[in-house]
C-alpha cells in the first residue's frame, strides 16, 4: 500500500471465509430496556478458517443470502486482541423481532431487619418466524444475595451475574420472575 503525503488508507488485515460463528440473542436490561442484542460466537482456530492471533479493531460480518447466493453485511464491531484458540464474542446489533421489557414487580425493605426484597418481571416476545433461545442477564446489586423464588433455572456467573436460557417459540410471549433478597447485616 502506498500512501501520500497526509493520506489515509483502511486496508483490510485478514478475510476469513466460512468461520462457523454461532448466533446468540442477548437481554441485558441495564445496557438497554427493551433491545435484545445479536451476538456472534466463534472460536479464532484452524479449523474454523482462523487461527492466528486477531489484532485489535473492527470485525465485520457477512453471509450468504440462501435466495439469491449474494453476500449480505450482517454487522461489525470491535474486537480487543485476540490469541489464537480462544473464544470471541461480539455484537452485531439489536434483534428487531425480539423484545425484552423489565420491570420490579415488589419491593420491601425492613432497616431493623437489614434487608430488602424485590420481586422481577423479565416479559419476552419473539416476532421471528422460528424459535430462538435468549439470554437473560440479571446484575443483582450488592455482595449479599439470595434468589428465593424464580420462574425459570438460572446459572450464578459471578458474585453479582445470573443468566437465564429462556426458550421461545415462533410468535410466543413469556414472563421470567424471580424474587431476590438482599441483606447487609
Amino acid at each position: 500500500v502506498t500512501l501520500h503525503d497526509r493520506e489515509t488508507k483502511q486496508v483490510e488485515f485478514m478475510r476469513a471465509t466460512c468461520v462457523k460463528a454461532q448466533v446468540g440473542y442477548v437481554y441485558d436490561a441495564t445496557k438497554h430496556p427493551t433491545k435484545v442484542a445479536v451476538t456472534r460466537e466463534f472460536k479464532n482456530s484452524e479449523q474454523n478458517g482462523l487461527g492466528l492471533p486477531l489484532p485489535k479493531g473492527r470485525t465485520r460480518f457477512y453471509r450468504k443470502d440462501d435466495s439469491d447466493g449474494r453476500i449480505e453485511f450482517v454487522g461489525e464491531d470491535t474486537i480487543d486482541h485476540t490469541a489464537k484458540n480462544e473464544l470471541v464474542r461480539v455484537k452485531t446489533g439489536d434483534a428487531f423481532d425480539i423484545v425484552g421489557e423489565r420491570r420490579v414487580a415488589n419491593r420491601s425493605s425492613s432497616s431493623f431487619q437489614g434487608r430488602a426484597d424485590q420481586d422481577f418481571e423479565i416479559k419476552l416476545r419473539n416476532r421471528k418466524a422460528e424459535p430462538v433461545q435468549v439470554k437473560v442477564v440479571e446484575h443483582l446489586n450488592g455482595p449479599n444475595w439470595q434468589v428465593l423464588e424464580k420462574s425459570d433455572e438460572f446459572t450464578k456467573k459471578d458474585a453479582s451475574t445470573i443468566e437465564f436460557l429462556v426458550p421461545l417459540k415462533p410468535d410466543e410471549e413469556r414472563s421470567v420472575t424471580y424474587k431476590v433478597r438482599y441483606e447487609w447485616r
